[in-house]
């Protein structure tokens, strides 16, 4: 796990207790960026070129080095600017130098612009620091009190153990009750007293005090006539340019695995089932590779992007044609009489979106260095197994590998072992459950490895996007959306369901929700939590959809919650009602938290699967993609097929215009039988690990409901409504979490602290 962590002293107020020297308490293995009162560290396996430093300083330019360098001196000087841009970040030294200048009259959004996933600080002078947050949630920033100042970072872990914080039981609570509801979670992490910085937020620490304010707001989302076309083409560049970077900045030459003799490769993707993953796989492919080595400059510096025209081509997978030679005259015209010649080396016009880098004289080969592209050879429903390259045909850079599924990929696998050994992550999630699947999936990919995470989030259109149309006066473009949850659940329920109830069902919700006041919105789910009215995904498409037109959703682990943890929960709930109502649209806002819950699970999944030197990378997640997403209007995702629609008009505008109109549209695999199995192989290990969870020591569980639907899930022939597999999965990922955090030496990430203090799970604080 890599983070960044740092402290920002105050003056001490009067009457309070004299605290131990900030100086005399250091990360361990860590690496100085700033010295002084306010010091700055990077912890962990960066690499030289995930650090860059920029410096202003009054009467002279600004100086930017990349990669290890000798920590800058602390100076006195409240007129000088720094600014430190930690992860992948596309800027180039002139645009880092930029950013800085510009920086000076307060201003911060234009430095979360850049290609890439990164954050970025900023200290004027010498008392105040600005930490940025992306947009989506997969960079967080955390701080909590410490000293006379405030200590941040970008992991919660490390300032829970700073400070010495217990484990804040209510706010996992929470987790497990309403994932998805900021009116619940509010600020607050598993650790009492460390507070998170929300996504597309900068938090300022001036004078040893923290304050919050939002640097990007939902913009131009879903706005009306917007057109579609030019949301598309800036979405389309902005992909591109993500995935360009990535390629072209990942360290050149083979990684040795952790274990065996072989390597593994420089580049890998996820070409799994979804459209997404092969979205990016096909752009990682096509990016030609660096003609030149960078400029020279300081260590490890990005080169900058090619500049200039781009010309469109007609997609290719093969070798180039052979440029004319020195005595060819292209440009003279046929021979008389002769019939013209085919213009098969020049140009052709194929819609690609201008800013791409399907030129002629840069496409990738045969003899190209390949791209490790990974499958997960699963079964669908019928038993039969998908074939997911045609999603990629015809790709000779793509070095495909095909991983069988076996018991040790199973989720719950790492059950059949001691559940204390696995990776301890910085929050609990699903994701420990799978993390043995993803880490054989990613164990077979490259250093760099590509996937789609993300994409569903960013692109579909959330079921609650149908009350911002209703908002909007715009009831005639919720007919094809219902018209099309109605030929599902025709299908698959009867002509009266499909028919008469599922429309009269997704309507009424969708009205409701666009009439319901926010403060009586969350006192109705809180009485619904309460009474354990909690929808378990059982029914048809369209009623699970109406079931997603509120403004709060309980999770799928709030029925085997506690009467004290749901009652506490539901207080939170009245308690925010108080609150101003948020000034987004219902359907935005859901679809936005939605956004920022997988973000945090896909930072889970990093932090419990991604192996030594190797770097998993989300395009979808970046602020440039997140941003370009937002300007599609609401009646586009909403539409049937959306977003396979989007990925194959993104394809198209990068010169991939050989792909079948029904792209992305075949059968998926079936991840409930597997999980099932999963569950049946791990029926042992789960009986054991909630004989005495900790769950139910903290006084969060019914413990008898919990074991009961562990033997039903056990159990092939008793069934079980969807929801409930994903409530389990929450439940046994937080018990495993707490047994490693239990079982974790106090201090590990600090050196001059003193003595542990270890905390007891009981008596639970719920508030």
């Amino acid at each position: 796990m890599r983070w960044l962590t740092g402290w920002c002293t105050g003056a001490p107020r009067p009457g309070a207790p004299a605290h131990e020297p900030p100086g005399a308490v250091a990360p361990i293995a860590a690496r100085t960026l700033w010295t002084g009162p306010d010091p700055l560290w990077a912890v962990g396996d960066w690499r030289p070129e995930e650090i860059r430093l920029a410096t202003l300083r009054p009467g002279a330019g600004a100086s930017v080095t990349t990669g290890p360098t000798a920590p800058d001196p602390f100076e006195a000087n409240p007129a000088t600017l720094r600014l430190a841009v930690l992860g992948h970040c596309g800027a180039t030294d002139a645009e880092l130098a930029a950013g800085l200048a510009a920086a000076r009259g307060g201003a911060v959004r234009h430095l979360t612009g850049w290609p890439g996933s990164y954050t970025v600080v900023l200290r004027s002078g010498t008392r105040s620091t600005v930490l940025l947050t992306d947009l989506a949630g997969a960079r967080p920033v955390f701080h909590t009190p410490w000293g006379d100042g405030t200590a941040y970072a970008t992991a919660a872990l490390p300032l829970a153990d700073l400070v010495g914080a217990p484990l804040d039981t209510g706010h996992l609570a929470a987790r497990l009750a309403c994932p998805e509801a900021p009116e619940a979670l509010g600020a607050g992490t598993p650790y009492l007293g460390v507070r998170r910085v929300p996504p597309g937020h900068a938090l300022a620490v001036r004078g040893g005090r923290p304050y919050l304010t939002g640097y990007d707001g939902p913009g131009a989302e879903g706005v009306s006539g917007r057109g579609e076309a030019a949301a598309v083409r800036e979405l389309t560049r902005a992909l591109l340019e993500s995935v360009r970077f990535r390629v072209r900045t990942s360290p050149a030459g083979p990684a040795p695995l952790p274990a065996g003799p072989s390597g593994r490769a420089r580049l890998g993707v996820d070409l799994s089932y979804g459209t997404a993953s092969a979205t990016v796989a096909l752009l990682a492919a096509a990016v030609p590779p660096a003609t030149a080595p960078a400029a020279a400059g300081p260590a490890g510096a990005v080169a900058p992007y090619p500049s200039g025209p781009y010309r469109a081509v007609p997609a290719r997978t093969g070798p180039p044609p052979e440029e004319p030679g020195a005595g060819a005259t292209p440009a003279s015209g046929p021979a008389s009489g002769a019939a013209p010649a085919p213009r098969s080396a020049g140009p052709v016009r194929t819609g690609a979106v201008k800013g791409s880098w399907a030129r002629s004289a840069a496409r990738p080969s045969t003899g190209t260095e390949p791209v490790a592209a990974v499958t997960f050879g699963e079964a669908t429903g019928t038993g039969t197994v998908p074939a997911a390259p045609v999603l990629a045909p015809d790709v000779p850079r793509l070095r495909r590998t095909v991983l069988a599924p076996g018991p040790d990929t199973l989720p719950y696998a790492d059950l059949r072992a001691d559940p204390t050994a696995g990776p301890l992550t910085d929050e609990p999630g699903p994701e420990l459950v799978t993390a043995a699947w993803a880490e054989a999936r990613f164990g077979a990919g490259g250093t760099d490895h590509l996937t789609g995470h993300g994409a569903r989030q960013v692109l579909d259109g959330h079921p609650a996007r149908l009350a911002d149309l209703v908002r909007a006066g715009r009831s005639r473009e919720l007919l094809s959306p219902v018209a099309a949850l109605a030929g599902a659940d025709r299908a698959a329920a009867g002509v009266l369901t499909g028919a008469l109830r599922t429309p009269l069902t997704v309507l009424r919700a969708a009205h409701r929700l666009a009439r319901i006041r926010y403060p009586d919105a969350l006192d109705d789910a809180a009485v619904r939590l309460t009474l354990r009215r909690t929808p378990d995904g059982s029914g048809t498409a369209g009623a699970r959809s109406a079931d997603d037109l509120a403004w709060v959703v309980p999770g799928p682990a709030a029925r085997w919650l506690s009467d004290e943890a749901l009652s506490a929960v539901a207080l939170r709930l009245r308690l925010a009602a108080r609150e101003p109502a948020p000034g987004d649209n219902p359907g935005a806002y859901r679809a936005r938290n939605a956004l920022h819950r997988h973000a945090r699970g896909f930072r889970t999944l990093v932090h419990a699967t991604e192996q030594p030197g190797q770097r998993l990378h989300a395009p979808f997640l970046d602020n440039q993609v997140v941003r370009a997403a937002r300007l599609l209007p609401d009646e586009v995702r909403l539409q049937p097929g959306a977003r396979p629609a989007l990925l194959h008009a993104v394809l198209a505008g990068a010169g991939r215009t050989d792909l079948p109109p029904d792209w992305g549209r075949g059968p998926r695999p079936d991840r409930v039988t597997t999980v099932r199995a999963g569950l049946r192989r791990a029926a042992d290990g789960l009986a054991e690990l909630f004989d005495a969870p900790l769950l139910a020591e903290a006084g969060l569980i019914d413990l008898p409901a919990v074991r009961a639907a562990l033997d039903r899930a056990a159990d092939p022939a008793a069934p079980l409504p969807p929801a409930a597999l994903a409530g389990l999965a929450d439940l046994v990922a937080t018990e495993l979490w707490l047994r490693r955090v239990r079982a974790r030496r106090h201090g590990a990430c600090w050196t001059g602290l003193p003595g542990p203090v270890r905390p007891a799970l009981s008596p639970p604080r719920l508030s």
